[in-house]
């Protein structure tokens, strides 16, 4: 499985009341760093809240980095999150 569609069932079993977008972006940052752009290392987060209840943007941010550690860990460079 590659590592959009793992980071993707990973938030998806944390976050239900959220549509959850996963994009790779890493096509962006080619030449950067010797970055090629084909690995998966930079990938854009989208979570959308269906219900428009309360939450606090900080926590999501953080259990959200707490959930993909291992992804750090085996080669994710940069996680964009944006939640709306």
């Amino acid at each position: 499985m590659n590592r959009t569609k793992r980071i993707k069932n990973i938030l998806e079993k944390y976050f239900n009341d959220y549509i959850i977008i996963v994009k790779d972006n890493s096509y962006l940052h080619k030449g950067h760093n010797n970055f090629d752009g084909n690995n998966q290392t930079h990938i854009l987060v989208q979570l959308k809240n269906n219900y428009k209840s309360e939450f606090n943007r900080l926590e999501v941010h953080r259990k959200i980095n707490s959930l993909l550690s291992k992804e750090f860990d085996s080669g994710l460079h940069s996680l964009e999150i944006k939640i709306i």
